[in-house]
């Protein structure tokens, strides 16, 4: 689990053909020293397993489904990615909570700086866009944000920090550029409740229990 605070943006400094996936290495020496194998790190928002740890550099194997599914297909030595490893339990939870698991890939549409901050607006799959509501939370490329606005069924908009701006790749992003989106995880749970809710006029012991909640019969 992890919080879409991004700890440090790292550059991808090789790429190699494997069977059935593709190696990434990842400078990234203000974390490197305290990641060990076997670690869980997002990638720009897709949850990742560090496969071998350098001075300044970690490795992960990415797998054909999240290089189809996720924008890692398109990396190439150079790219800034965002990363974050897996939150401790009984930290701060300073953004919200993110499993790692990309819904699809997005696109950004407009980028324009508006005093102090920059608003972003993005292109959205269907799949996201039914998880969003204003002012709720969504994850772009790792990064915790708030639904600013929602100027049509299938786009968001967000409004970018000079923090988040400098700290992250977000400020790097144009017109067209690819992105990872997540949805927000208690909208996923209740989008599922109420499919397998929808077609009941109300919500009964006995459609609670058919799911596999509520208590005994007296």
């Amino acid at each position: 689990m992890f919080t879409g605070i991004i700890e440090t943006v790292g550059t991808i400094s090789s790429v190699r053909e494997r069977s059935g996936a593709r190696e990434f290495v990842i400078h990234a020496p203000e974390i490197s020293s305290e990641i060990k194998p076997g670690d869980s790190i997002t990638v720009d928002g897709a949850c990742q397993t560090a496969v071998r740890v350098e001075a300044d550099s970690f490795a992960v194997d990415t797998i054909g489904t999240t290089l189809s599914r996720t924008v890692a297909g398109h990396y190439r030595v150079g790219d800034r990615v965002n990363l974050e490893r897996s939150m401790v339990l009984g930290g701060r939870l300073d953004g919200h909570l993110v499993q790692g698991h990309v819904d699809g890939v997005g696109r950004v549409l407009s980028v324009r700086q508006e005093g102090d901050y920059w608003l972003m607006d993005f292109h959205l799959p269907d799949l996201v866009a039914q998880l969003i509501i204003l002012h709720g939370s969504i994850t772009i490329n790792g990064v915790s944000l708030t639904v600013n606005d929602i100027p049509a069924e299938d786009q968001c908009q967000v409004g970018i920090i000079p923090f988040t701006w400098n700290h992250t790749n977000l400020g790097s992003l144009k017109p067209g550029d690819p992105v990872n989106l997540e949805g927000d995880l208690v909208g996923k749970y209740v989008a599922k409740l109420l499919s397998a809710w929808k077609g009941s006029d109300t919500l009964s012991l006995g459609g609670l229990e058919a799911l596999g909640y509520g208590g005994d019969k007296e």
